[in-house]
């Protein structure tokens, strides 16, 4: 079901897909570049027959084209620019709309993303009130440059205080060193903060894209997805 709703002076959208048994707690999801596609909607219903409502934001809802895979610098300079501020402020635009639904009747907010939406949920993370719980598949850790649409890397802002994350990446993500994971998971254990980290040997980026035959790993995405819903079921308190 498409869904409209505030953020600021804005209209975001999305689409909201509910579990049988209501009501129950909500997840947001968030997705990558190329914005709300089918696949999302997929994993909206995924998460729904998991028993939650899965309400997947259009962060592009204001008209934002990121451009096309044949001109993958433009899509980087599109994504750099991209105000991290404002998309924050849309997560938590959606998270507090979904907790006031009457199908959530004020129980926990979930959040998950993939790659750029990975990225803010690491931000959100960090960001955003009320989330209970986050699961970040392949997010990137740093950006590309800061700047006053991206002031903080993901790495820094997860040093502040955080609802329980369980992060998903591949081994050979082209676009993750895996030396920001292994910093990630070191100053997790430093600061005794609740992160999960799990790598994927075999697995790059997008490897739970199921659309996209050359990257997906069914393994790791199966195991990723075994790991995210009971994840969610234990923090978010599904009954």
């Amino acid at each position: 079901m498409r869904v409209e709703f505030p953020s600021g002076g804005d209209t975001l959208a999305g689409e909201l897909v509910a579990p049988a048994n209501q009501p129950a707690p909500g997840i947001v999801i968030l997705h990558d570049v190329w914005g709300l596609s089918e696949l999302y909607r997929g994993v909206a219903r995924r998460i729904a027959s998991a028993g939650f409502n899965a309400l997947a934001l259009d962060l592009y809802a204001r008209g934002e084209k990121p451009g096309t895979p044949a001109d993958m610098p433009a899509v980087m300079r599109f994504m750099s620019a991209l105000p991290d501020g404002r998309v924050l402020a849309d997560v938590q635009a959606a998270a507090d709309w979904l907790r006031a639904r009457p199908e959530v009747a004020g129980r926990k907010i979930g959040l998950t993303g993939f790659c750029m939406g990975g990225k803010y949920a690491f931000l959100a993370a960090a960001t955003c009130r009320g989330l209970a719980a986050v699961v970040p598949w392949y997010g990137m850790l740093r950006a590309p440059a800061l700047d006053a649409n991206n002031p903080e890397h993901a790495l820094e802002a997860l040093l502040r205080p955080h609802p329980p994350i369980l992060a998903l990446f591949g081994a050979e993500d082209a676009l993750i060193p895996l030396a920001d994971v292994d910093e990630l998971r070191r100053r997790s254990i430093e600061t005794g903060s609740d992160v999960e980290v799990v790598v994927y040997p075999g697995a790059g980026h997008a490897f739970a894209n199921e659309a996209r035959p050359e990257v997906y790993r069914e393994a790791a995405a199966s195991d990723g997805w075994r790991r995210a819903l009971a994840f969610f079921a234990k923090h978010l308190e599904r009954h």
